[in-house]
């Protein structure tokens, strides 16, 4: 089987579940002295890498009050997050996207969920997930991430209303 370099492995015998990953993502965030080693920054978020199970991405990831994803998917990767100090909002869609051939789409009535995740709170999701993620509160907030298989693209959305647009797409070469 040949691969692009814009194509995601198969997913491989044994690879991490999204529980398995939220299992790690936990004990990352209660390990307080890995949380404190995260330098904060008051003007941007700022991250650690990782090494998870089973090959997948990890990171460590700080959060200043305000700070956030914007709309984004995962390339088609599960992954898993908990919030290891402060609390952070996530909304997401109740609806699965299609990930290709659109550019603009109106979402139906309902789709929306929001929910407040604080100390030791998380959440797994599936490949599908279109999701934003942000700090509405006073103070820092660190969490714990885990992707699997490895990011292989984000799409990034914006927003108006019922209305999500497709905005770009980022490599991973892109975020170095």
């Amino acid at each position: 089987m040949s691969l692009s370099p814009h194509t995601s492995p198969p997913a491989r015998a044994g690879a991490p579940s999204a529980a398995e990953l939220l299992d790690f993502v936990r004990e990352v965030a209660a390990d307080a002295a890995l949380v404190s080693s995260l330098p904060l920054d008051p003007a941007g978020r700022t991250w650690i890498r990782l090494d998870g199970p089973g090959g997948c991405e990890a990171w460590l990831i700080g959060w200043p009050p305000g700070a956030g994803t914007g709309w984004h998917d995962h390339g088609g990767s599960h992954g898993a997050f908990v919030t290891a100090r402060g609390a952070l909002t996530e909304q997401s869609l109740a609806a699965r996207l299609p990930t290709e051939g659109w550019k603009t789409l109106e979402l139906a009535d309902g789709v929306d969920r929001e929910r407040r995740l604080a100390d030791r709170d998380g959440r797994a999701f599936g490949p599908h997930h279109v999701h934003q993620v942000f700090n509405a509160e006073a103070g820092h907030a660190v969490s714990a991430h885990a992707y699997y298989p490895p990011l292989p693209m984000m799409r990034r959305y914006s927003r108006t209303g019922p209305v999500l647009r497709l905005e770009q797409v980022e490599w991973p070469e892109e975020w170095a």
